[in-house]
């Protein structure tokens, strides 16, 4: 006589519900696979390529006002002309909300402008020219003293900050945001008998970048 076995519903139950986890965990390893898989080619090409950070020159910077109103209360008009080069031969560079400003002995002294967004393909080079200016922008009560005695020195040392977002673009690929910081120095010197009056500054040096 031949045993015949019946499964339970109990039993039925438990079966489906192996199968439904051994389902899930064959998806969940194709999608983990595919996922790893797109990740190592990514990171493989960024290796491979390596991006640099893009390059800054200053070009030139003109100051037109410096002055102050009362001891702590300044005016400034300036103006400044920087070189952007990518020096990546397969990488290009996306340029988000840049923003410019001038500083003095750690004092910001210009409202920051806003340079508009722009793409840099490879081996480019671009040009980046804007005005600057603040009105009552509030100074420390030294600001007048450390002026004055840069006017008996004869020149002016200025910096000229640039921050925004850079995003790189490897064929059809593009990163995400990664913030950018020029930092720039003009040393501004004054007319020679006239200490009032401020002369141009054509520097040609190189910014320091971080990325």
């Amino acid at each position: 006589m031949s045993r015949i076995r019946t499964a339970s519903p109990k039993h039925c139950a438990n079966q489906g519900v192996i199968h439904v986890r051994k389902l899930n965990k064959r998806l969940l390893c194709a999608l983990s696979t595919f996922f790893l898989t797109g990740l190592s080619v990514v990171v493989l090409v960024w290796l491979i390529l390596h991006p640099s950070k893009p390059q800054f020159y200053l070009k030139d910077a003109d100051v037109y006002q410096l002055s102050l109103p009362s001891p702590r209360l300044l005016n400034t008009t300036l103006q400044f002309t920087l070189v952007s080069k990518n020096p990546n031969a397969r990488v290009g560079v996306y340029y988000d909300r840049l923003r410019a400003y001038a500083s003095y002995k750690g004092q910001q002294i210009t409202a920051q402008a806003a340079i508009p967004p722009f793409y840099q393909g490879h081996d480019d080079s671009d040009i980046l020219s804007t005005s600057l200016s603040g009105a009552g922008v509030p100074v420390a009560a030294s600001f007048g003293y450390e002026v004055g005695r840069d006017q008996t020195a004869g020149r002016l040392p200025i910096r000229l900050k640039l921050e925004g977002r850079v995003r790189w673009k490897v064929g059809t690929w593009v990163s995400g945001q990664y913030p950018i910081v020029v930092d720039c120095e003009a040393v501004v010197s004054f007319a020679p008998g006239d200490p009032s009056h401020l002369l141009s500054s054509s520097q040609g040096s190189r910014c320091s970048t971080t990325v």
